[in-house]
């Protein structure tokens, strides 16, 4: 039995080199390869791969969002995460947004190839070093609307330009930028930024 795959990722020739690795196996045949999370589910829909390789992040939807629309629109498609970005909290997102598996990019091509299958017959597969990370690292301390401010300001953006991207009034903003600041034990916000990019919070 042939698996069906659908390749997702940003970098052309890392989505190259794996479909070049993945179609050396006899069991798995990649059927479609997209740039962007915007375009998974409709790849999924058209080609109906039995499982996906989602980068985590891609330009407009990233990977975990396409992972989240792929368990939605097309629940019978089995979605594999497979990133350079080995973060605590993008594993503990991914699986809640229904991935089944989470692997690195310089995972040995054998391995991958295993993963795939495991992931086709309905096993969960998550590479061990990140899962230990991920246990080490615990949730993020961040509320939902601490979140959406961190990622806001992640361009050096004004109080009063974040403000108006969310919505909020300046004093709001104020307010959940010091929270986030004590929770991520950083001495400024650019710092609590970068310590929740690290850890995969954003």
């Amino acid at each position: 039995m042939t698996i069906r795959l659908l390749l997702a990722d940003d970098q052309a020739l890392v989505r190259g080199a794996l479909a070049a690795l993945l179609g050396l196996e006899p069991d798995l045949e990649v059927v479609a390869e997209v740039g962007s999370g915007d375009e998974v589910v409709e790849a999924a829909l058209t080609h109906r791969p039995d499982v996906c390789l989602l980068d985590v992040e891609m330009p407009g939807l990233d990977g975990l969002g396409a992972a989240a629309a792929l368990r939605d629109r097309v629940p019978t498609t089995k979605v594999l995460m497979v990133t350079t970005f080995g973060r605590p909290g993008y594993l503990r997102r991914a699986l809640q947004a229904g991935a089944a598996g989470f692997v690195v990019k310089d995972t040995p091509a054998a391995r991958l190839a295993d993963a795939v299958r495991r992931v086709h017959q309905g096993l969960r597969v998550v590479d061990p070093a990140l899962a230990t990370d991920s246990l080490l690292a615990g949730e993020s301390p961040l509320t939902p609307r601490e979140t959406d401010v961190l990622r806001a300001a992640r361009d050096g953006a004004s109080v009063a330009t974040i403000a108006r991207r969310l919505v909020l009034s300046e004093g709001t903003v104020r307010n959940h930028l010091s929270s986030a600041i004590g929770k991520t034990a950083a001495g400024n916000r650019a710092e609590a930024v970068l310590t929740a990019e690290q850890n995969g919070w954003l």
